[in-house]
């Protein structure tokens, strides 16, 4: 083993251990060596997964801080309270500038590394979705122009991943799917076009149910937990949304009714199959698969 490859080991390794102990800035630090110190070779799986986990902890915290901080200054400014607000919108403005830094730094690393040395189509989706999600972050609290700019870099990224994704990958792929959960989150919070995000959440779903016989043991629970937050944004999105192809209830209101959908439809497709989907069903395994950001 060489010193290079020593020490991408280690690096994951302390980024494992961070992740344990919850230091997710930590986390983050160590994964980017590791993203750093590959040129031409791309990240395994479990390297980018990792990578994606330490960011997604690290972001989301301040993203709730800032919703958090956000709605008492709502409240203030209703109240009239001139000189909390003041102090609210600095405190704002802290959160902001931390949302920024971390954004600034998982885009520069997607460009400079992690995008151009991406080989296979699920790792250009699976990037170019990142890449999409962190403009997006900033697209939620940015104002003017730099919102307008935060917006089309996050349209152009998210359509970029789609174009492979529908090309390359099965629908029922969880890489593809949290895509469209994101994307149509994208249409919904920032471009305020809830036909549009109705509309690709729904095309997604459908596609994903009518393509069930594609849906791998490996990456069962991630695409089904993915299909079930569309169908849950879709219900909070419309006041009843029915799926034409699904004639057990009418309409799929919860997780046990997606599962027991996509049992049923895998256990009529493959009625053939012998033993093999009831072993699957008795494991309930999950792969590598990336779990929805949102």
């Amino acid at each position: 083993m060489s010193p290079a490859d020593s020490s991408r080991e280690e690096n994951v390794y302390m980024a494992k251990l961070a992740e344990q102990a919850e230091r997710y800035e930590e986390m983050v630090e160590f994964m980017e060596k590791v993203a750093k110190t590959v040129d031409v070779e791309e990240l395994t799986v479990e390297e980018r997964n990792l990578l994606s986990v330490a960011y997604k902890n690290v972001i989301g915290a301040r993203r709730a801080s800032w919703r958090i901080i956000s709605s008492i200054e709502q409240k203030e400014e209703s109240r009239g309270n001139e000189d909390h607000v003041a102090i609210i919108k600095e405190y704002r403005g802290k959160i902001e500038s931390e949302l920024s830094k971390i954004c600034d730094g998982i885009l520069s690393l997607l460009e400079s590394h992690l995008i151009p040395s991406a080989s296979s189509a699920e790792s250009k989706v699976f990037y170019l979705k990142m890449k999409g999600d962190y403009h997006r972050y900033l697209a939620e609290f940015k104002t003017g122009a730099e919102r307008k700019e935060a917006a089309e870099s996050t349209l152009l990224a998210y359509k970029s991943a789609q174009d492979i994704a529908v090309a390359e990958l099965a629908p029922t792929h969880p890489i593809r799917l949290g895509l469209a959960l994101n994307f149509s989150v994208f249409y919904y919070e920032i471009l305020n076009s809830p036909d549009r995000a109705c509309n690709l959440a729904k095309q997604a779903f459908d596609e994903a149910i009518s393509e069930l016989d594609t849906l791998g043991e490996e990456s069962y629970k991630d695409s089904t937990l993915i299909m079930q937050l569309l169908r849950d944004n879709l219900t909070l999105w419309t006041s009843d949304i029915t799926h034409p192809h699904l004639k057990i209830s009418g309409v799929v209101k919860t997780a046990q009714d997606l599962v027991a959908v996509v049992l049923i439809t895998y256990l009529s497709i493959q009625d053939e199959a012998g033993d093999e989907i009831k072993e699957a069903s008795k494991r309930g395994e999950s792969g590598d698969g990336q779990q929805p950001q949102q």
